[in-house]
């Protein structure tokens, strides 16, 4: 039987700092990852908050360079490597299936290595970095319905053992990030959505998840740029589009910095209701 997937995920990452800092609850749920999702992928598609272009872009390297793209944090995390392969099948296939689904001109970038909200969840997932990695773009001028209908187009990939990953964060606002390490509890908008997230992924609500700017509380609050958010939305597209969902790890640090993250499974028959 050939390799499939039935579930895709939206990881929160974070910090950069979850590279290293074994405080960072969610770090234990990666590196235990193998032992909870054993199956191996032939190749992993991951959508990334780090990469926001103005239509869809993939990377067709044969090698990813490991990219830090962030400023101000401790030496060790710009000496770590992610050499993971390439995988520019998997993007031409990506290319092709957006295209025909008419999202227009798809941009193929021959230089783009792997940014951080990439390569570090996926170094604590896979350390040996022996699976080839493609990663999309995000369109912050779009919509939330956009990036679903992306993954919807993406969403036979599973079926040819590609594993598709959203890396962003639930709630991320860095203005209001308590940074002096002080425990100072959640702020409570942060807390009221996250919670809304939760509970309108778990009921099945995804018209609201498309329109969360609309529907959630405090959106702009939650989500000054939305770029970290709409990973989401192709994971839950990608899925099937009315998947069943789970939260696989749920914590707030900072003050507003949220780490839920959610598994998808696709229900049979819902491809494409």
């Amino acid at each position: 039987m050939a390799l499939s997937f039935k579930e895709t995920f939206y990881i929160s990452h974070g910090s950069p700092l979850l590279a290293v800092d074994d405080s960072i609850e969610i770090r234990k749920v990666l590196k235990s990852w193998k032992n909870i999702f054993p199956q191996k992928p032939s190749a992993i598609l991951i959508i990334s908050a780090h990469w926001d272009t103005h239509v869809p872009s993939v990377n067709i390297v044969d090698r990813n360079d490991t990219i830090h793209d962030f400023y101000g944090f401790p030496q060790p995390l710009y000496q770590i490597k992610y050499p993971a392969p390439g995988a520019p099948e998997l993007a031409r296939k990506v290319r092709e299936l957006l295209q025909n689904s008419g999202f227009g001109a798809v941009e193929e970038d021959e230089k783009r290595g792997l940014d951080h909200g990439a390569w570090v969840p996926l170094m604590l997932m896979y350390p040996e970095a022996d699976i080839p990695v493609c990663q999309l773009s995000v369109q912050s001028k779009k919509d939330g319905t956009h990036h679903y209908n992306m993954g919807k187009a993406l969403s036979s990939l599973k079926d040819e053992g590609v594993l598709i990953i959203g890396s962003g964060s639930a709630v991320h606002n860095l203005r209001h990030l308590v940074r002096d390490g002080s425990n100072s509890g959640v702020f409570p908008w942060a807390q009221e959505f996250d919670d809304w997230l939760k509970t309108t992924i778990l009921q099945g609500r995804y018209e609201d998840i498309n329109h969360w700017d609309m529907k959630a509380p405090q959106p702009k609050k939650a989500h000054p740029s939305p770029d970290h958010f709409y990973p989401l939305h192709v994971a839950i597209g990608a899925a099937g589009g009315n998947p069943m969902a789970k939260v696989f790890h749920s914590n707030i640090e900072m003050g507003s910095l949220s780490y839920s993250s959610f598994q998808f499974n696709e229900v049979p028959g819902s491809c494409y209701a």
